[in-house]
């Protein structure tokens, strides 16, 4: 299997650092940049006074090293806004000129690469976070580390799609979307692969399309090669808007598209290219030491006597501090490392039960329920192509529901998106929110469209139904009432909402008028 070494990258960086310049000049404009920047993992921030530099953390691994590379960083160059996406990805925020160019050449230099980081490039591998640590199929780590490094090959490579999302399942939790990512490897309890592929959130949302089943692990790279084939024949790169693999079943239909993924595959598999690889495998060898840990976000490991400590900062937003203090306590402690969660969250695994708890003691400040683990993108605040603060509302939605008693359970996790773009997966939560406008006396007023029941779940995949649009204002009203409704019959919101959907739709209704 082929490799690029990280340090290959830096002879593409003169480029970014002269068209930064530029655009900090005022001699490119904004379109034009992000149109280049993308490639390097950076954006403009709206405004156009600040940047943002995405950290590639494939299969959401970050080792110790890597975290303290972050807390030098946010040390030397005063990072105070970092959020944890929900691809798995780092994102530092509010940089100057000078900050984003050095970040990007000294990542490098630590194994960090952000190139593809956005664009039409392949994005950070995904994986379920505690893979290789939880009950599970298999570990389906060096899989999709090696898919991650093969990936970085299709770069510079013409005619991609407008992003290119591949995940890794390692159990029917499907944390990662794997069977509706644009490609997705789902393992199998036989220790096989199953492959989905053609799918994504978003505008024209579309579950993927089967296309191998039971395949053996190490033919996983000629899948990726023939996704790239397929959408160099089918796909539509020439309009930017249905420029998603997900466009090639409109075009093609589900049937259509598997018989020309599969001939596509074939024409690979006899192309004489040699794509089998087998990565080499890591194993746990620490055991605990008889110490204990419990709490609500201590979970133990299938390693005897270790733990994983769940950290979900308010929103993904991080607490800059956090790193140094984090990269302090964990850096003696044997084979700890953080996976990052697509829910905007981390694990640190790995640990004895007396480390867990040092961990618990440091990260105290994340979320105490299951309403507060509530997903958010970054917002409109940042972001120039967002509609609405997606973390404004949230905040404000967590401030509400604490104020209200509302206890525990008795919400669930929200989804929330600035955009149509999904950034904030709000089309696949029990209970999503997209921003948008509502007209009141034929004037707009900030509001969010409001998604019901969704699911990820494999087997019980759907995208929430389009209640209608709600003030941003009356928002954290509408929670309220719901938790309270909820939370006076004593059940888990999943529980009642079994039986209970129409109420919900009921108490939305007074909002959504």
């Amino acid at each position: 299997m082929k490799t690029i070494e990280p340090q290959s990258w830096k002879a593409d960086l003169p480029e970014f650092r002269q068209k930064t310049k530029q655009f900090y000049d005022g001699q490119l404009d904004k379109g034009s940049y992000k149109g280049f920047s993308g490639r390097y993992g950076s954006y403009a921030q709206r405004g156009g006074q600040a940047s943002m530099l995405r950290l590639r953390m494939t299969a959401g691994r970050m080792t110790k090293e890597k975290l303290q590379f972050i807390a030098d960083v946010i040390d030397q160059y005063h990072v105070n806004l970092v959020h944890l996406t929900t691809c798995q990805t780092v994102q530092l925020h509010n940089l100057d000129q000078k900050a984003v160019c050095e970040i990007m050449e000294k990542a490098l230099d630590h194994g960090i690469v952000t190139m593809g980081g956005g664009g039409d490039f392949p994005r950070n591998v995904m994986m379920s976070p505690l893979s290789g640590v939880e009950e599970e199929y298999f570990d389906v780590l060096p899989w999709a580390e090696a898919a991650g490094e093969h990936l970085m090959n299709y770069i510079n490579a013409e005619k991609m799609p407008r992003k290119l999302k591949v995940g890794f399942s390692n159990s029917p939790a499907n944390v990662t979307h794997a069977t509706f990512r644009d490609l997705g490897f789902v393992a199998r309890p036989d220790g096989k692969f199953d492959v989905y592929s053609a799918g994504g959130l978003g505008a024209n949302p579309r579950f993927g399309v089967k296309v191998g089943e039971g395949v053996e692990p190490e033919k996983i790279l000629y899948y990726i090669q023939a996704m790239w084939e397929t959408f160099r024949a089918y796909g539509n790169y020439e309009n930017r808007g249905k420029a998603r693999t997900r466009y090639m079943q409109e075009k093609l239909g589900a049937e259509g598209y598997e018989k020309a993924f599969k001939e596509k595959l074939c024409q690979v598999m006899n192309s004489g290219m040699d794509l089998n690889f087998v990565p080499q495998k890591t194993e746990i060898t620490k055991r605990g030491d008889g110490s204990t840990a419990e709490g609500m976000w201590i979970q133990p490991q299938k390693q005897e006597g270790l733990y994983s400590f769940h950290y979900h900062p308010i929103g993904g937003a991080m607490k800059p501090e956090k790193f140094r203090e984090l990269y302090e306590t964990i850096k003696e402690m044997d084979q700890v490392e953080i996976r990052l969660s697509p829910d905007e969250s981390l694990y640190v695994i790995n640990l004895t039960g007396k480390e867990a708890e040092k961990v618990s003691q440091v990260l105290e400040d994340g979320a105490k329920t299951r309403f507060e683990t509530s997903v958010a993108c970054i917002g409109a605040s940042i972001c120039q192509v967002g509609v609405r603060d997606s973390q404004k509302l949230l905040a404000s939605c967590v401030k509400a529901v604490r104020e209200a008693g509302i206890p525990d359970a008795a919400l669930p996790q929200i989804h929330i998106s600035g955009c149509p773009s999904s950034c904030g997966t709000h089309q696949i939560g029990a209970l999503g929110f997209r921003g948008g406008v509502k007209m009141v006396d034929k004037k707009p007023l900030p509001a969010f469209v409001l998604y019901l029941n969704g699911c990820d779940r494999q087997g019980g995949e759907r995208m929430g139904r389009e209640l209608g649009t709600i003030l941003e204002e009356d928002v954290p009203l509408f929670l309220t009432e719901l938790g309270k409704t909820v939370g006076n019959t004593g059940m888990e919101f999943g529980q009642w909402m079994e039986t209970h959907e129409e109420e919900i739709e009921k108490i939305a209704e007074k909002y959504l008028q």
